[in-house]
């Protein structure tokens, strides 16, 4: 067994600095919200010397992700994509950065780590510059993953905790039954296809949802399917 690696030495007057440095970035940014602006570059940076230096240890936390929970509540991918926006990509391009702005960076980030020494720099930022957000977007999944890539986007809604377990199964028999190979927006498109092959908008027929509520139930251990035949009879 390995010994564990030892953590750095933590330089507290440094650490306090680059702190303060990313809540004045997080501030300015919540009040302008504009992402033309070169600080994104600054903070990734900020952000990777955080995370190397161990710096979250000053504020008694147990981890650097327990330190992004904290300064980015609502999503840490942007977190981890300005990191990546500073390690993949070569360095003094914060003019040029600044141009395009962080979302165009990242993907331009994308094309640096798959490429590596063979990046060609120059003309993806050419193409960055020239192209709208979504067709730039479009261009670099069509380079890493083929001429046929389709365009994509994330989508967000709420789940409340108690629905979570929920989806997830859902997710993972889906996954079962389709290939573990398959993406998880590939098994949800399957699961609501499922839906919508047995429920009409025009024709809300009790058949419907009593031919999906046995689709469900047949996915049920014995034990569970009992316990709803006996709730339904009682």
């Amino acid at each position: 067994m390995k010994d564990p690696v030892p953590s750095p030495t933590l330089n507290e007057q440094r650490a306090s600095m680059v702190l303060r440095k990313v809540d004045d970035i997080l501030k300015w940014d919540r009040e302008n919200s504009n992402e033309r602006d070169s600080r994104f570059v600054d903070l990734g940076r900020y952000l990777c010397e955080i995370r190397a230096g161990q710096y979250w240890r000053l504020e008694r936390l147990t981890s650097f992700d327990d330190f992004l929970a904290h300064r980015f509540p609502d999503s840490r991918r942007k977190a981890y994509y300005l990191m990546s926006i500073h390690e993949q990509l070569p360095k003094g391009l914060k003019k040029e950065l600044r141009a395009i702005g962080w979302s165009k960076a990242a993907e331009l980030a994308k094309v640096a780590r798959s490429k590596e020494k063979e990046f060609d720099c120059a003309t993806w930022l050419h193409k960055a510059r020239s192209l709208r957000k979504e067709d730039f977007k479009l261009e670099v999944e069509r380079h890493l993953h083929g001429p046929d890539a389709e365009p994509w986007e994330i989508v967000h809604f709420k789940l409340y905790k108690s629905q979570v377990p929920v989806v997830e199964q859902a997710l993972d028999v889906s996954s079962l039954m389709l290939g573990s190979d398959r993406s998880r927006g590939y098994c949800l498109e399957m699961i609501c296809a499922d839906f919508l092959a047995g429920a009409h908008e025009h024709e809300r027929s009790p058949v419907a949802l009593r031919n999906a509520l046995c689709r469900l139930i047949r996915l049920l251990p014995n034990e569970q399917r009992q316990e709803i035949q006996n709730c339904l009879s009682t």
